[in-house]
């Protein structure tokens, strides 16, 4: 796949950023709206029959709820666009699947950290086995959450508050992006601050 940034400077990253989030057949602010919403039915939802919620009776992982979103939003865009969006089925598939052109799919990536997040250190590996593996390159929705902690409840009428989403942005990121730990035995990849600033839009967008 030849990026569509191929030539483009950088100072006019964004425009093009821009542009290719104006082609997804997603708009941009309901993809906003879902993931509110799916992070709010977190909470509210009830587990086994005796009602334990997250965030008051368990509190689960940064790595567990980032598995709930991977699974919730595509479930949500499936249910109200049936033949139109899937959850991924198979490894060479992105979490979110646009049926009728895989150019659209989507990648998710979650991050309790305020503003950054990482990819595993495949992501900045080029495949040397000959298999087909899922493409890096293509549009990725980012939401980055606070840590879901126990708190000391001080008193019997103290409302305490969820955590809550830090930031959601949405974008297009190259393979060629991706940079890998140094260090052999590293495991994650990042991203430059050039494509995290002007390759990702935060949404909701304003008018």
């Amino acid at each position: 796949m030849v990026s569509p940034y191929s030539g483009i400077p950088v100072e006019k990253w964004a425009d093009k950023t821009k542009e290719l989030i104006e082609q997804h057949p997603l708009d941009v602010n309901e993809i906003y709206e879902i993931v509110m919403s799916v992070w709010e039915e977190i909470f509210e939802s009830s587990i086994t029959s005796r009602g334990y919620k997250i965030g008051k009776d368990i509190f689960p992982s940064p790595q567990i709820i980032g598995s709930l979103l991977h699974e919730l939003i595509p479930l949500e865009l499936s249910s109200k666009y049936p033949q139109v969006w899937r959850r991924e089925q198979n490894t060479t598939e992105k979490d979110l699947v646009y049926i009728p052109d895989d150019r659209f799919s989507i990648e998710i990536k979650t991050s309790s950290s305020p503003r950054d997040f990482f990819g595993n250190r495949s992501y900045a590996q080029k495949s040397t086995t000959g298999k087909t593996k899922k493409s890096k390159s293509g549009y990725y929705l980012i939401i980055n959450f606070e840590k879901i902690e126990k708190k000391t409840q001080q008193t019997d009428n103290l409302l305490l508050a969820n955590p809550q989403i830090r930031l959601v942005r949405f974008g297009w990121i190259d393979q060629e992006d991706w940079q890998g730990q140094t260090s052999a035995t590293g495991q994650q990849a990042k991203l430059s601050l050039d494509v995290k600033r002007y390759k990702l839009l935060e949404l909701p967008l304003s008018n």
